[in-house]
């Protein structure tokens, strides 16, 4: 048998998919970055035909044809029928809108949340959702929270955190039920785990206002965190305070609820809800 027609050994074939899958993953991030030039060109011209656009990339127009179906299937460009000209779709728009959004609630958040933690002396946090965790994009550190833990830029669990409770409690349903069919981990004893006793919970945090964890987490933490709304009423971030449990005490709670859900009020008025 010669060596053209014997199969490749194991250690031939690993070799193999390796080279392959240098070659595919090179591939794939070629397009992303041909995709992104695409917007960039419709950004700076306006918009621009499929041969345009071929000869800025120096591709071949089928490369920029198909590049240019993959982006309109997601809305993120558009092409004028009679003309044959593409330009930026409204999926661009909602992009753009998504990270506007994160940018304002950061700079709005400033002053309310160093307020916040001014106030209680303790830790406070705005955090909005992504995709199925909340990011902390704001943090101010009051007088008795030195030690307390960085967590700005940090990505935690929904259903394990008083900011993640609040931003799960008010999703639409069809998503909030999706998230919920999801193995819940468990970080501590305390950890619900359980999607009917957190929907239970969920109920209470829609009715009340707002969010209480005690040690789900992280032994020896608890906070209380409130909804921030948009002009349209709509949920995007939760307001949050954080510390240890022997300051967030449960007889302290109560009151602490009360001054995160008027920061929330406060800063959901800055960003143009019921003014």
């Amino acid at each position: 048998m010669t060596r053209a027609q014997r199969q490749p050994d194991r250690g031939e074939a690993q070799v193999a998919n390796k080279q392959g899958g240098g070659r595919g993953a090179a591939s794939a991030v070629q397009s992303v970055d041909r995709a992104v030039s695409v917007l960039e060109i419709l950004a700076r011209h306006g918009e621009a035909g499929v041969t345009e656009i071929a000869d800025e990339l120096e591709v071949h127009k089928s490369t920029a044809f198909r590049l240019l179906g993959v982006l309109e299937n997601r809305g993120l460009v558009a092409q004028e029928k009679e003309r044959g000209k593409y330009y930026l779709g409204a999926g661009v728009l909602r992009l753009a809108g998504a990270a506007a959004v994160r940018l304002d609630i950061s700079q709005e958040g400033v002053p309310v949340c160093r307020e916040l933690a001014d106030e209680l002396g303790e830790t406070a946090n705005i955090a909005v959702l992504d995709d199925d965790a909340a990011v902390n994009v704001m943090q101010a550190r009051g007088t008795a929270s030195v030690t307390a833990q960085n967590w700005l830029g940090r990505r935690t669990p929904l259903h394990a955190t008083a900011s993640g409770k609040v931003l799960l409690a008010h999703l639409p349903p069809t998503l909030r039920e999706g998230l919920l069919a999801r193995p819940l981990h468990r970080f501590t004893e305390h950890t619900v785990t359980g999607a009917a006793v957190l929907r239970g919970e969920l109920e209470t945090v829609t009715g009340q206002g707002y969010a209480i964890t005690q040690e789900e987490l992280e032994i020896g933490l608890a906070a209380v965190a409130a909804p921030v709304r948009s002009h349209d009423g709509k949920v995007i971030a939760s307001i949050s305070v954080s510390g240890p449990v022997y300051r967030l005490t449960p007889d302290r709670l109560p009151d602490l609820a009360q001054r995160t859900l008027a920061a929330g009020v406060e800063l959901s008025r800055r960003m143009g809800y019921g003014s």
